[in-house]
C-alpha cells in the first residue's frame, strides 16, 4: 500500500506535474479564467472547489474525486477511483482527515481528504468490499478495545447505506458525533443495540434505527506494531 500525504491543493498540483498539464489548461476544463486554478493552488482562492468543478477536474485527470476534496458523503462513486490498467491497476481509497471516536464521540466540522492509500482490487473483492464506496478513517479512543485500538486505521464500506442492516462494526453518526461502534439488531421492528466492546464505556441496548446514521461498515483494520 502506498500513501500520499497531501491536501487537495497539493494533490492537484502534483497531478498537474505528473500529467504535464498546466494551470491554464485545467482552468479551461471548468470554463474558468486562465488564472483560476493557479490562484486556487497557490493563494487558496477559492477556499474549496465547487462540486461541479471538482467532478469535471477529477474526470479529466482520471482520478478519484475524493483526492480533490470530496467529503465523506460523496466518496468514490465513479470509475475514476481506479488508476492503471490490467495487472497494474490499483484502487486509491481516500484517507479522511477526521477520526471516528471509539470513546465519547467526536464532533465533525469537515471531512477533508488527507491522503489516499492504494489497494489491489482483487484483494478488495476477496474481502467483499465495494471499491466505489470506500474510505479510511483513524480510530480515536479505546471504547472498542481490544477489537479496535486508539490509532488504528479502519477501512469503511459506505455502500451499506440503504441496504439491510447486518450485525457488525460500523462508523455512525449519533447526536452530531462520529463514532465507531458494534451494531446489532435488538428485539422489535427497527430496533438496534449500539455497543462498546470495552465494558468501561457506555452502550445503548435499545434504540430506534432512526436514532443513528450509518456512515459505513468497518470491513478491515490496520495498525502499527509497537
Amino acid at each position: 500500500m502506498s500513501d500520499f500525504n497531501d491536501d487537495p491543493r497539493a494533490m492537484l498540483d502534483r497531478l498537474c506535474r505528473d500529467q504535464g498539464v498546466d494551470y491554464a489548461r485545467l482552468s479551461a476544463v471548468i470554463d474558468r479564467n486562465p488564472a483560476y486554478i493557479q490562484q486556487y493552488i497557490k493563494r487558496g482562492t477559492p477556499r474549496r472547489l465547487a462540486e461541479n468543478d471538482r467532478a469535471r477536474l477529477a474526470a479529466f485527470l482520471g482520478v478519484s474525486e475524493s483526492l480533490l476534496g470530496a467529503p465523506l458523503t460523496k466518496v468514490v462513486q465513479n470509475p475514476s477511483f481506479m488508476q492503471g490498467s490490467g495487472r497494474d491497476a490499483m484502487v486509491f481509497v481516500p484517507k479522511l482527515a477526521i477520526g471516528a471516536s471509539a470513546g465519547a464521540g467526536a464532533s465533525v466540522d469537515g471531512e477533508a481528504v488527507h491522503s489516499a492509500v492504494a489497494f489491489d482490487p482483487r484483494w478488495l473483492r476477496d474481502i467483499g468490499a465495494d471499491a466505489r464506496a470506500l474510505s479510511i478513517i483513524r480510530v480515536e479512543g479505546d471504547s472498542m478495545a481490544p477489537t479496535l485500538n486508539d490509532g488504528d486505521d479502519i477501512l469503511v464500506d459506505g455502500s451499506v447505506e440503504g441496504k439491510r442492516l447486518r450485525d457488525g462494526i460500523y462508523v455512525l453518526r449519533m447526536d452530531d458525533a462520529l463514532m465507531v461502534k458494534r451494531v446489532t439488531r435488538a428485539p422489535g421492528q427497527g430496533r438496534i443495540a449500539v455497543i462498546s466492546d470495552n465494558s468501561h464505556y457506555r452502550s445503548w441496548d435499545d434504540l430506534p434505527l432512526t436514532a443513528v446514521h450509518l456512515v459505513g461498515r468497518v470491513i478491515w483494520t490496520g495498525r502499527r506494531i509497537r
